[in-house]
């Protein structure tokens, strides 16, 4: 690995591609130890292991309507004009069945899920019988097994009803309740800690004034790293004093360290030297548009580190280098796929993207009539040019640019964002 030496007021020798600071990351980053999660709390987390059920659902046969059990043959021949009328010996509702034990030419009233009484292989519809005191006239005839729910027929005992590495939906956690799971063994979520500096920046929900600036990139991390599926521990706005940043730095409570600010060549960027002295710097200086002065190292044990992420204080390059190289991260640390989680959608070029080879470009676009409009190629402080924007497009370090009319692919930032034609 490259020598990373304090860069201050230096300015980067080189930047590492893109494509290798991704093949770094994926080769070393895995999957946390399991934990026991709560039924309730389960959702949207990954499985850490196969979930087979010990059990039959349902347990018992069970009526799959409001109506009679009855014995199927007593009914051959019932019709409109010919009744059949059985004895009604009482009734079976959910959670209380029927006592006693059906014979020929007896029925028993019975409410959906309620168990089948014994001696009964049917149910009759209450559409197609009438009472009549202790009677019951049947107008219809019903085979055997008619609108009965069979032992095992929703869930078979033995079997493996949802694999490891799932992410758990809220039907799936209603099964792992259905089969008496609980608790749920999960991949551990990643804690992570922000470690958010600079002189300048008043606390969210602060407003602007004089030569300060409020902290947006916080809430917008917190919020990114929520979608990943990451759990951010309290933090606070730290000045630009190296011994503060050094002591939080040096803190062993998160997985997932996400420095925003002080990242660069600066005389106030800290951060690249503090890691190098505290743990491994592997790679400061990015060959991408924006993010480039974006860093990567660990720091503690070599088995398990904590990953230490530098991210540009400008929104924008903020944004960019979380969602190539800390998003990834975080959604691997917890179990999930490693990959965007954005959805994309090909559309042409309204205008033409200029770039250079051997530089990732993170392009913002609009969608405007079915075409893509980039929004801006420049300006990392223009937050609002991503909430101008559909999406982005990334072109590849070996693309000069892609010109008009030519199909990219743009991933959106909203899931559920409507794409004209």
């Amino acid at each position: 690995m490259r020598d990373m030496r304090d860069v201050r007021m230096k300015g980067f020798a080189g930047r590492a591609d893109v494509e290798e600071v991704e093949r770094f990351l994926a080769e070393r980053v895995s999957a946390l130890p399991a934990e026991d999660v709560a039924l309730d709390a389960c959702a949207d987390r990954v499985l850490a292991g196969d979930v087979r059920s010990d059990v039959d659902v349902p347990a018992f046969a069970r009526s799959a309507m409001d109506g009679y059990a009855v014995r199927g043959e007593d009914s051959f021949g019932a019709s409109e004009y010919a009744p059949i009328e059985l004895e009604l010996l009482g009734e079976s509702l959910p959670g209380r069945r029927f006592p006693g034990r059906m014979g020929r030419g007896q029925a028993v009233r019975i409410m959906t899920g309620a168990p089948l009484p014994d001696g009964a292989d049917a149910v009759a519809m209450a559409e197609i019988a009438e009472e009549h005191g202790d009677r019951v006239a049947l107008r219809d005839a019903v085979a055997p097994r008619k609108n009965v729910g069979a032992i095992g027929e929703d869930i078979a005992a033995g079997t493996v009803v949802l694999h490891a590495g799932r992410r758990l939906r809220p039907q799936d956690v209603g099964l792992l309740a259905s089969i008496g799971v609980a608790p749920v063994r999960c991949v551990r979520q990643p804690r992570v800690r922000l470690v958010v500096t600079g002189d300048e920046l008043l606390p969210p929900g602060s407003r602007p004034g004089g030569d300060r600036i409020v902290d947006s990139n916080s809430p917008m991390l917190r919020a990114l790293v929520a979608r990943d599926g990451g759990a951010c521990l309290p933090h606070e706005i730290l000045p630009d004093r190296a011994e503060r940043i050094r002591a939080e730095l040096a803190r062993d409570d998160a997985d997932v360290v996400l420095v925003s600010g002080g990242s660069s060549v600066g005389q106030e960027d800290h951060a690249p030297r503090l890691v190098a002295e505290l743990g491994s710097l592997d790679f400061h200086g990015v060959a991408m548009r924006p993010s480039s002065p974006a860093g990567i190292g660990r720091l503690g044990a070599a088995e398990s580190p904590r990953w230490v992420f530098l991210l540009p204080g400008n929104p924008v390059s903020c944004l960019c280098a979380y969602d190539f190289f800390a998003g990834p991260t975080i959604r691997a640390l917890g179990g999930r796929d490693r990959g965007w989680p954005h959805r994309r959608v090909r559309l042409p070029l309204a205008r033409k993207i200029s770039s250079l080879v051997g530089r990732v470009d993170y392009v913002r676009v609009a969608l405007e009539r079915g075409r893509v409009v980039p929004i801006a190629t420049s300006g990392a402080s223009i937050l609002s040019s991503t909430v101008r924007a559909a999406g982005f497009v990334v072109v590849p370090r070996d693309r000069e640019g892609m010109p008009e009319g030519a199909d990219v692919e743009v991933l959106l930032y909203d899931p559920a964002a409507e794409v004209a034609p």
